[in-house]
């Protein structure tokens, strides 16, 4: 069990609108690009220090909110300077094992709060490539820019990064080490990009997010697909796309991340929330579609249709 302990949060920046910083209170030894255990009353996660050691004065965590996520939205809606938190660690092995070598850093999202750890102490010559919605999902965008080369990629400029279009931003890199952090779906493209650049796997270092719980309950599904309704059993934390698949039907799906919008469905009647959506807009929701990968309900009874 971890063995947590209350620390004071000293100050609380906002990062992006959706993103804040808990500066803490408190000292202690700690490793760049490591992460602490926070305790919260609804319930506990990991986040990753951004500060560094010998750089910041004190040790810094930042939280992005998650789509239903009870934890993350928790944070970012209660905590207030003065307040005090449980916190475990530091843990984690994902730092650098010399300060003076030339890193290749990839980071998608919230993945670039330990990145920003390991940036602050590096004395060589480190790229970065960092993957967003849009430029104001950039957390940290100025001091980073203001720190060391940044290729930023916007999802709404450039669609979602794939395998091959990374490949060719990566290639004259491939001699580097390389550190990759952000959610599966980018982890996993970033890491075959490097591998078909020609980087070996040993020299691949990956820091994977967890997939953060929501708030979810036993409800049912009405799908109408293929011509026919189904009416489905839906258990707690269970994905709109699993349930549809589990019970032998033949929805479209590609990615399962919420990146893609190959699964989105039209919902006519209850409510869910998105654990993750990187696709659908305003204008989309306002149609009455949602991500059945991502979907988890909300209400006891979901309608949807695939017409």
């Amino acid at each position: 069990m971890p063995d947590f302990r209350p620390v004071r949060i000293a100050a609380v920046i906002p990062e992006t609108a959706d993103a804040c910083s808990l500066v803490l209170d408190t000292t202690f030894d700690y490793l760049p690009g490591q992460y602490l255990t926070v305790r919260t009353p609804a319930g506990a996660r990991c986040y990753s220090l951004s500060s560094a050691p010998g750089v910041d004065r004190s040790p810094t965590v930042t939280v992005k909110r998650v789509p239903g996520g009870q934890v993350s939205n928790w944070i970012c809606d209660h905590v207030r300077a003065g307040d005090t938190l449980d916190m475990a660690g530091p843990a984690g092995s994902f730092t650098p094992a010399s300060l003076d070598d030339d890193l290749l850093l990839l980071a998608a999202g919230s993945g670039i709060t330990p990145i920003m750890g390991i940036v602050k102490v590096l004395r060589g010559d480190p790229v970065l490539v960092y993957a967003n919605r849009d430029a104001d999902s950039v957390i940290f965008a100025e001091r980073l820019d203001g720190m060391l080369p940044v290729i930023h990629w916007y999802d709404s400029e450039r669609g979602i990064p794939t395998a091959d279009a990374l490949r060719e931003l990566l290639t004259p890199y491939r001699g580097r080490e390389a550190f990759i952090c952000g959610p599966e779906a980018f982890v996993a493209v970033a890491e075959k990009a490097l591998q078909s650049a020609g980087v070996p796997a040993s020299r691949i270092r990956v820091e994977r997010f967890e997939v953060e719980p929501v708030d979810s309950r036993s409800a049912v599904a009405e799908v109408a697909i293929d011509g026919q309704t189904h009416v489905l059993p839906w258990a707690p934390g269970k994905r709109l796309l699993d349930v549809i698949i589990d019970a032998g039907l033949n929805p479209p799906y590609s990615c399962r991340q919420g990146q893609c919008g190959a699964c989105a469905v039209r919902l006519t009647s209850g409510e869910v929330t998105l654990v993750n959506n990187e696709i659908l807009e305003e204008e989309d929701f306002a149609e009455g579609y949602i991500l059945a990968c991502q979907a988890v309900p909300v209400t006891e009874h979901v309608a949807v249709t695939y017409y």
